[in-house]
């Protein structure tokens, strides 16, 4: 019997074993043989494990692995040698940006915006739903200066609600977090007159409860009552966590949708290499100003050919589509193309 080109039995696989995916997904997928591992963000783990999945059905000689470490963890292992590309919710600093070009081999190291979504305010309060916060209830509430629900603060963004006088229990990342570092960032942007704290990827208010990755975090959430935390939006829905609206520049109130999530990160500018940078008072209108772009940093030469494969699938359509059904915002057109040729130039 006459053996099928490697490239036509992928697209065959992909399509036996994926007739629920939307169209795009049977497009031509970059197939190589070899290996490919990362580390790092927990927040961007159900993306990446669909791209995975996606990645491997198509590619059968090819194996990629990920570990869900957290953005610090994932960062250092990559600056010390270890795995192709780490996932980062926040660009590397000029430090770690010169390690990384001593670790590339004197070329420095590319960002890739591949996964974006909003962070929620995910929160357990019995008989209270539909709750509002402005940023600067927000970071009260978590530098310790609001401590009960029923606070004439919380009261204040949310006229008429019925509120208790449950203790509120923050809880926050123990681990290194680009959540942490993005969240921290919305603090000191949009509440400065009351976050006293510098952005940075460890928890630096004392008290609350802490707990190690995204996961972790909801759990404690979801077991707490009177709890409030912050995490990607997929964990809170994973664990069906009600959400708050978040304040905007003008004083509306937005949803952590995706769309909202989406415009936000479509204003952002770009400081080089496709690193975003979201001002927060821009954001209005409908844009989710607790916004959450994770990249992978890779090396832009010396990387397995897997990677480089793996790494232009989840800047596809197909892969930003997988991304969606999995919880997170699909990358801006504009924005996805110029990762799209970004990873194109990887050797």
């Amino acid at each position: 019997m006459r053996k099928l080109p490697v490239a036509a039995l992928a697209t065959f696989l992909l399509l036996l074993t994926g007739c629920d995916e939307p169209a795009e997904s049977a497009a031509p997928v970059p197939c190589a043989t070899g290996a490919a591992s990362g580390q790092g963000s927990s927040a961007q783990a159900n993306a990446i494990n669909e791209w995975i999945r996606q990645y491997q059905i198509a590619c059968a000689e090819a194996a990629v692995g990920y570990d869900s470490t957290g953005s610090g963890a994932g960062v250092r292992a990559f600056l010390a040698g270890t795995g192709d590309f780490a996932g980062t919710d926040a660009p590397l600093t000029e430090t770690e940006q010169t390690t990384a070009t001593t670790r590339c081999g004197g070329a420095p190291a590319a960002h890739l915006p591949l996964v974006i979504g909003p962070i929620a305010l995910a929160y357990n309060v019995a008989g209270v739903a539909d709750l509002r916060l402005t940023p600067a209830t927000i970071a009260k509430i978590f530098n310790g200066k609001v401590t009960t629900w029923s606070d004439k603060a919380i009261a204040a963004d949310n006229p008429g609600l019925v509120l208790p006088a449950t203790p509120i229990r923050p809880v926050h990342r123990e681990d290194s977090s680009g959540t942490t570092a993005n969240f921290t960032r919305f603090l000191a942007g949009a509440a400065r007159a009351d976050w006293p704290y510098p952005p940075g990827s460890a928890w630096p208010a004392p008290g609350g409860l802490a707990r190690s990755g995204s996961d972790r975090l909801a759990a404690a959430i979801a077991r707490t009552d009177g709890a409030i935390g912050y995490a990607e939006a997929s964990y809170a829905r994973v664990n069906e966590l009600a959400m708050a609206l978040v304040g905007d520049a003008r004083g509306d109130f937005a949803a952590p949708t995706d769309q909202a999530a989406a415009t936000a990160v479509a204003s952002a500018r770009s400081t080089g290499d496709l690193r975003l940078e979201v001002n927060y008072p821009d954001l209005y209108g409908g844009a989710y100003p607790l916004v959450q772009v994770t990249y992978e940093v890779v090396c832009r030469t010396g990387a397995s050919a897997v990677a480089r494969g793996f790494l232009a699938h989840a800047a596809s359509p197909a892969g930003q589509a997988a991304a969606s059904r999995a919880g997170y915002a699909p990358l801006p057109d504009t924005l996805r193309e110029r990762v799209a040729a970004e990873v194109a130039t990887l050797r």
